[in-house]
């Protein structure tokens, strides 16, 4: 067992951190306060691969491991979270995309998606379906060799400004078996997307509902099979819940190293806020429970490239614990800068209210602590090693 990455790996890290350092950092508190979304640098991103990290190579991607990409998101993370956020969930479309589209399909859109020219958002949660998505009521009939989609779905990142949807969708009766995914181009006849929501965080990506009136697409946008859209749902929360982990980690870990020079700086009682010891423990609380995120994140996603029987519970693990830890230690860093840390000079009100979202999206911890809890109760007693 060995925890070092390896030299393809800190290559990896640094050169996003690099990107982040100069592409992402300097422009985010401006995005965020005007409410940008910087499609450009996105694209800019797609360059080095960083629009399909683990899309197989054969269809463009770099083919690279899902702890591999854990690596290289949390360093994005650092110089943007809303844009590395908005990242990983092109990153999820264009995998399902190259993974079980036709070979129509994947002609007509990985070559573009990979490269981040083109955008695709992920269509799961509907008004009345959110962490239950083997409700939803989207549905998609047939009409000779074409479906007709009806429905909305909500909450949608990117809508409006992206390329190409990937949509869960009924075909079939109720539950998981009758669910499909289908590829629809985003600004196919009948599509209806609503009002940018004015939102807490995130501001550097648009959030919209989407309504499907009478849209036809032909049958070969089907992904895989019908009745296999719930099973890649799952697969791609699985994912989907190491990438905003990782999220919330790379954020987190800027805010722990803008605390920390403040303190060296700052100075109260005549000296720094550096040599107070409480304020070192606190520095150290933070720093230890961002380790253990970091380390458990990275387990989950070792855990999905392994395909361990039991990566979904490792995934809910990470997710729960390190969203919840990414925004204490964003929240703690805010109130060791005082009321410098509440105004908007600062990066801290923002590293917050962007990580806050981390424990709501791709199942709140609550349907996290769900999971792992029918988990440990199952007959199988061997999951905690």
């Amino acid at each position: 067992m060995n925890f070092d990455l390896t030299e393809d790996q800190v290559a990896f890290s640094e050169t996003a951190k690099q990107f982040a350092e100069q592409e992402l950092a300097p422009h985010a508190a401006k995005w965020d306060k005007e409410h940008i979304f910087p499609k450009e640098v996105i694209q800019k991103a797609g360059e080095l691969g960083f629009c399909a990290l683990y899309t197989p190579e054969e269809a463009g991607g770099l083919g690279l491991s899902r702890l591999d990409s854990a690596i290289i998101f949390e360093q994005l993370a650092s110089g943007c979270t809303a844009t590395t956020a908005m990242m990983t969930i092109h990153n999820m479309a264009t995998w399902m995309i190259a993974s079980w589209g036709t070979e129509a399909i994947k002609d007509t859109w990985c070559p573009t998606l990979v490269t981040g020219e083109h955008l695709a958002s992920y269509c799961l949660t509907e008004p009345g379906s959110g962490s239950d998505a083997a409700s939803l009521r989207t549905t998609a009939k047939k009409d000779g060799d074409h479906y007709v989609i009806n429905g909305s779905k909500m909450f949608i990142s990117g809508a409006g400004e992206t390329d190409v949807l990937v949509v869960m969708v009924r075909t079939g009766g109720p539950g998981a078996e009758g669910i499909s995914a289908v590829v629809i181009p985003a600004d196919a006849p009948g599509i209806i997307y609503g009002k940018a929501e004015e939102k807490m965080g995130w501001n550097a990506q648009p959030t919209r509902l989407i309504t499907f009136e009478d849209v036809r697409i032909p049958v070969e946008n089907l992904l895989g099979n019908e009745g296999e859209g719930f099973k890649f749902a799952m697969m791609g929360l699985d994912g989907g819940r190491v990438n905003i982990a990782v999220c919330s980690i790379g954020t987190a870990q800027r805010a722990l190293e803008t605390a920390t020079e403040y303190m060296k700086t700052r100075t109260q009682f005549g000296k720094p806020l550096a040599a107070f010891q409480a304020l070192q423990f606190k520095l150290a609380d933070m720093a230890t429970e961002l380790v253990a995120a970091r380390q458990m994140v990275r387990l989950a996603a070792f855990k999905i490239d392994s395909m361990d029987a039991d990566k979904t519970t490792y995934c809910a693990m990470a997710k729960r614990f390190a969203t919840d830890v990414g925004f204490n230690v964003c929240n703690d860093a805010l109130q060791l800068h005082g009321g410098y840390g509440y105004i908007q000079e600062y990066p801290l009100e923002r590293h917050v209210r962007d990580v806050r979202v981390h424990q709501i999206l791709e199942g709140t911890n609550e349907i996290m602590r769900v999971i792992i809890g029918r988990r440990l109760l199952a007959d199988n007693d061997n999951l905690i090693l």
